[in-house]
């Protein structure tokens, strides 16, 4: 299946490792090119080096009020043009709501939230029709997480946002879609299994409950990624996508 990506242009914040890089990877692969972007100016490219030339790494930081309209002018002066943007960022500390400080919570709403609306109303001014707004999110969106509380808060309260948006870019023919990954097999993820004392008890007991009894790859997400950021996607939009092998239960 042809998926429309190749020579069209993408955003992908927090894209050095895990799940936005994996995502990049396979925009690359199937013809697209990409900004990705990183805190560290020498991790994201390195990131980009390993994608190849259809790649550009940016030290971006999401919470930076500048880097949105810095980072949709560097697409187009770099490859020509400016098709999407996945907003991906990293996972707020865990806790529970008697652990999370008042400089914990106003971080990440920083960088979670407000960052992420920021991207996407830069986004949403420079795209035109067929352009797309992705935003991974988590399966905390339709069922808290254990431990996860600043998580819990921001998440549901993203997809709304996402939602909204997809309404009022509809009839500009812009796509807004989000991804909610539950146990996919990263770094991050490894390491709240380990906050339980025991990662592989946690990940057996985590691995029980899911219907195809596994964690999910970087690879699978990637590509489940790609197709939702891809022209053969175009008549979605306004969804949130779990990617969880089935974890979440409900309709």
């Amino acid at each position: 299946m042809d998926l429309g990506l190749k020579d069209r242009v993408y955003v992908v914040t927090g894209a050095t490792r895990g799940l936005g890089f994996a995502t990049a990877r396979e925009l690359t692969a199937d013809g697209a090119k990409v900004v990705l972007t990183g805190r560290d100016a020498k991790r994201a490219a390195d990131a980009a080096a390993e994608l190849g030339p259809d790649a550009l790494g940016v030290a971006a930081d999401n919470s930076d009020p500048e880097a949105a309209a810095r980072l949709v002018t560097t697409a187009r002066e770099r490859f020509g043009r400016f098709d999407g943007i996945l907003i991906s960022v990293g996972g707020p500390p865990p806790g529970g709501a008697a652990d999370n400080t008042d400089a914990q919570w106003a971080a990440a709403f920083e960088t979670v939230f407000l960052g992420a609306v920021r991207l996407a109303r830069a986004a949403a001014a420079e795209l035109g029709e067929g352009g797309v707004i992705g935003f991974v999110l988590s399966g905390s969106v339709h069922e808290p997480i254990p431990g996860l509380t600043i998580s819990n808060g921001l998440r549901p309260g993203l997809a709304g946002f996402a939602k909204s948006l997809s309404v009022e870019l509809g009839p500009r023919g812009i796509r807004v879609v989000g991804l909610l990954p539950a146990r996919i097999d990263t770094d991050r993820v490894r390491e709240l299994d380990a906050l339980s004392g025991d990662a592989d008890a946690a990940r057996a007991g985590n691995e029980s409950r899911i219907p195809l009894r596994r964690y999910g790859t970087d690879r699978e997400f990637g590509r489940t990624a790609a197709f939702l950021l891809s022209p053969a996607a175009s008549y979605l939009t306004g969804v949130m996508l779990p990617v969880d092998g089935g974890a979440r239960h409900g309709f």
